[in-house]
């Protein structure tokens, strides 16, 4: 059965800022990973079929086994849609051996004018099974709350 995971906050932002910042390497390696992580691009591309590759590191995984390996996981993500400055539609393949993981999710990144900021509202469809809600709806939460402190920062 297919399963929606979202999560959403407001960031004292302009959407073009903040979409900038869904299109930018070097951004997306600073605020993406979520606590307890780090990560990098290994290749990037950003158009319409496009997309990149991460590598994302557990920084303490004996806490958190990865789906690529117990430290890590890879994920290769495919621009569907890109709309500036208002939605990033990713598709997302996680590389691992355990079928649990498998499956093409989708990552929709909207963005809305809410006063002087933007409502970013991240849903993932088709998640994978072996994906724990409750830990993916952090982890994008916690990726929401790097991406508003990065913008926020540079802004």
């Amino acid at each position: 059965m297919s399963r929606t995971d979202r999560a959403s906050r407001v960031i004292a932002a302009p959407p073009a800022t903040v979409y900038g910042a869904l299109l930018d390497r070097e951004s997306l390696e600073a605020w993406l990973p979520p606590d307890g992580m780090r990560g990098r691009v290994e290749r990037w591309d950003p158009r319409p079929g496009g997309g990149f590759r991460m590598v994302l590191t557990y920084l303490a995984p004996t806490d958190s086994p990865g789906k690529t390996s117990d430290a890590t996981d890879v994920v290769d993500v495919r621009f569907a849609d890109l709309v500036p400055p208002e939605r990033v539609v990713q598709r997302a393949v996680f590389e691992a051996d355990d079928p649990s993981y498998a499956g093409t999710m989708t990552m929709t990144w909207q963005l809305a004018v809410a006063g002087d900021g933007t409502e970013v509202t991240v849903t993932a469809t088709d998640v994978p099974p072996g994906i724990d809600q409750a830990d993916h709806e952090a982890g994008i939460a916690s990726s929401l709350a790097n991406l508003a402190s990065y913008v926020e920062a540079v802004g």
